[in-house]
């Protein structure tokens, strides 16, 4: 999302940054600030070749690296079906996405479409739910969503043997060309969801979908470590000055304190914390249970699914849990590169004099209670206000979860981006990975976004290239 935010900000320098949108700041973006490179304060590393994505927080003591490695372990290796030898890793399905969290988060990275040849979906999964209707207020509570029927609130596309998977997943694309005031045109392609094979029947006839690519991982501690207050202070839902945008939080359910807090984490901000978000993907993407999620993905129809041999209760240990919790919030945040660089200089200006920088929010400092000490009071660089926009109904998924509309997506950190293909491979953004490049990811944007993006329409070939240097050096 490259737009602009209403912020009420407690660090000077942020409070100007907020009125990006407002008036031209190229002159004050003519030099790199001070450490603006440690996009993670002290917990930056130096890595930008293929592993740059997957390196433990530079400010990691020997003995917490050595927690970090094992947490890595059962993050890289493949779960197996129960009942099996490697007790520590057994469990897997019995109806699943993947049998390693490494497989969507390629070298801890983004994910990406189904390519023509693909089996399987992987790195891309498949949300589902069905229309709300008064009797479901509980459910919308606890779950964000009413879950389709059959299926649940998640298509898996593999299953162990002796259980049918839910089906197959593919994505077919229409062009659709946008043309800039200079007269150059860019294909965006369209995606259109194709569900096939459907193993438990027809689903209900009001079924939403939402196909939404793995994210990188990059810096999760860090996000989780910045403070509510800090969050809530850029929230603008009524408009008060009158921009067009309306930064808001989402509100969801906590599984382990029973009530309803503030989200941040997911394509839609639907889950609060490092923790759920890991328990909620070993349930949906694994089949695996655990204490936060003690129950397999399988619904009232999925009989096979439900009469399946298990791998303990709960398959994944609260002591293997923490550790790949640790891992996932210590996965640390790559410098930035060519901070001093003039092109990346005048991209830089010219994100913010666009507006972008309204809810891609530059900085934030950590609170000092984080998860992890070496988390706390760091000044950080993420370039996302955390918070949900009505991306308008290019970018729609029509699909509500807890208070984000079928519109709203949260904004996307922008810390790492520019080694996406470094490190995975390719360059498909955003939350379906339709996006081919950065440039393609901007013209997406629309709703609270449209005006920042008109104004990109207008860039000549040399801003254009600018623009791109200072995303790529982020």
């Amino acid at each position: 999302m490259f737009h602009r935010r209403a912020a009420l900000r407690l660090v000077p320098l942020l409070s100007t940054l907020a009125l990006a949108a407002c008036k031209p700041e190229t002159s004050q973006h003519a030099v790199a600030e001070p450490g603006e490179a440690l996009s993670g304060g002290a917990a930056t590393v130096g890595q930008s070749d293929r592993n740059a994505y997957s390196m433990p927080s530079a400010n990691l003591t020997p003995s917490r690296r050595l927690d970090f490695s094992v947490g890595n372990s059962f993050f890289r290796n493949p779960w197996v079906i129960a009942p099996s030898t490697t007790t520590a890793r057994d469990g897997l399905g019995p109806l699943f996405n993947t049998n390693a969290c490494q497989n969507c988060h390629i070298k801890d990275g983004r994910g990406h479409p189904p390519e023509l040849n693909d089996i399987n979906a992987v790195s891309m999964l498949v949300r589902l739910s069905i229309p709300a209707g008064p009797e479901d207020a509980r459910t919308l509570k606890r779950l964000g969503v009413v879950p389709e029927p059959v299926y649940g609130s998640q298509l898996q596309d593999s299953a162990i043997p002796g259980v049918e998977p839910e089906g197959k997943v593919r994505v077919e694309y229409d062009p659709l060309p946008v043309t800039f005031k200079d007269g150059t045109v860019i294909e965006l392609r369209k995606p259109r969801l194709r569900i096939s094979d459907l193993n438990y029947g027809p689903m209900h006839p009001d079924t939403q979908f939402s196909a939404r690519v793995a994210p990188p991982m990059i810096g999760l501690g860090l996000l989780e470590s910045i403070s509510e207050a800090d969050i809530l202070a850029n929230e603008d839902p009524d408009d008060r000055n009158g921009d067009g945008i309306r930064g808001r939080a989402n509100r969801v359910w906590d599984d382990a304190r029973q009530q309803t807090v503030l989200g941040r984490f997911g394509w839609k901000a639907g889950q609060p914390d490092v923790a759920q978000q890991n328990a909620h993907a070993f349930s949906g993407d694994m089949g695996l249970t655990t204490d936060l999620q003690p129950n397999d993905d399988c619904t009232a129809a999925q009989t096979a699914c439900r009469n399946a041999i298990d791998g303990g209760k709960p398959e994944v240990g609260q002591h293997i849990f923490n550790q790949v919790a640790f891992y996932a919030r210590n996965l640390a945040v790559p410098a930035r590169r060519k901070v001093d660089d003039s092109q990346v200089l005048a991209g830089k200006g010219l994100f913010f004099d666009s507006g972008c920088a309204g809810c891609h929010t530059p900085k934030f400092t950590t609170g000092p209670n984080a998860a992890e000490p070496e988390l706390a009071n760091q000044l950080i660089r993420p370039y996302s206000d955390l918070l949900l926009h009505d991306m308008g109904d290019g970018l729609a998924d029509n699909r509500p979860e807890f208070l984000a509309s079928g519109r709203d997506w949260r904004t996307p950190p922008l810390w790492g981006i520019g080694l996406t293909e470094t490190v995975n491979g390719h360059t498909q953004f955003l939350h379906d990975g339709r996006a081919r490049n950065l440039l393609e990811a901007v013209l997406w944007h629309g709703g609270e976004a449209e005006a920042a993006k008109q104004r990109v329409l207008a860039f000549d070939a040399g801003q254009r290239d600018a623009l791109l240097a200072f995303l790529n050096s982020l």
